[in-house]
């Protein structure tokens, strides 16, 4: 699978090393490129999943706020939702396409 946007890659991995969260697919910290992430002061907390992190994106001097976020301290209780641990795994949206 790989999260890319007008044509660069910016995380890349077997489907089996993803976690699938709410219809979003999570990358696994090591198989994302971390120079096209900027960390973004958007807060957010998830009642189930805990305080977010939000990136920017950023490609070829363009900025897309707020396309990739994670939760690098996730609330323990939700590995057993989720079935995994995903701490600091990254998920993608808008811009950013998701696929095979």
């Amino acid at each position: 699978m790989k999260a890319h946007i007008n044509g660069t890659v910016i995380a890349e991995a077997s489907q089996d090393e993803l976690v699938k969260i709410e219809g979003n697919w999570y990358f696994p910290p090591a198989s994302v490129k971390a120079e096209f992430l900027e960390k973004s002061p958007t807060p957010y907390r998830c009642p189930w999943k805990g305080d977010c992190q939000y990136f920017t994106v950023v490609v070829d001097g363009q900025s897309y706020p707020d396309r990739a976020w994670s939760y690098p301290e996730p609330i323990p209780s939700s590995f057993e939702r989720v079935g995994t641990d995903y701490s600091n795994y990254v998920a993608f949206w808008k811009e950013v396409t998701v696929s095979e």
